[in-house]
């Protein structure tokens, strides 16, 4: 199917009411456009997709104002640069004003082996897909563990890491979108 202008205006205007397979079309649509985009002004695979996750949250967020005279895409790398920039500005302001601190975080690694009643319930199953959600980059590892595994909600999830509600929404669904890929990946092997 080609996807026309008509096409992405309809899905702009569904998302505006709040429609999720619209909002999952714009974030397919144009994921690769600014991720590539920030990839190149950024030089750092997870600095540009943080900055692309916060993009499509904040464009999701405020996607009521965008003006249609204006292409998508157009917006959305407006939005994306100013979000890097927010970011310069900000590690350039941490600068000058860091102190040394060690760093205390604690980081939750997740048992991969499955418990006698892991087995007796989900058997081969959990194991495999367990399996498969490991392939995934950890941050998207952590979203999917607290949403599906620890049964979190948005709001708990978003608290935990310390991120906005829409950043956990994007990120949850693109780590779907990936995950989705691998195990797709491994059925054609």
């Amino acid at each position: 199917m080609e996807i026309t202008a008509e096409f992405i205006q309809k899905n702009i205007d569904r998302a505006r009411k709040g429609d999720q397979k619209a909002f999952n079309f714009l974030l397919d649509h144009y994921w690769n456009d600014i991720y590539g985009f920030q990839l190149i002004r950024t030089k750092n695979e997870n600095d540009a997709e943080d900055i692309t996750i916060q993009t499509f949250s904040r464009a999701f967020d405020r996607i009521a104002t965008f003006d249609n005279s204006y292409s998508f895409k157009t917006w959305l790398i407006t939005i994306s640069k100013n979000i890097h920039l927010d970011l310069l500005r900000k590690r350039k302001s941490s600068l000058f004003h860091s102190t040394s601190q060690e760093d205390d975080t604690v980081y939750d690694v997740p048992d991969d082996t499955p418990s006698a009643e892991d087995n007796l319930i989900y058997e081969q199953n959990l194991a495999q897909l367990k399996r498969f959600i490991k392939k995934l980059k950890p941050h998207y590892q952590d979203v999917i563990n607290m949403r599906y595994f620890r049964e979190l909600s948005y709001q708990e999830i978003a608290a935990e890491l310390d991120e906005p509600l829409n950043n956990v929404k994007v990120k949850l669904l693109r780590a779907k979108k990936l995950l989705a890929e691998i195990i797709h990946k491994s059925k054609n092997v």
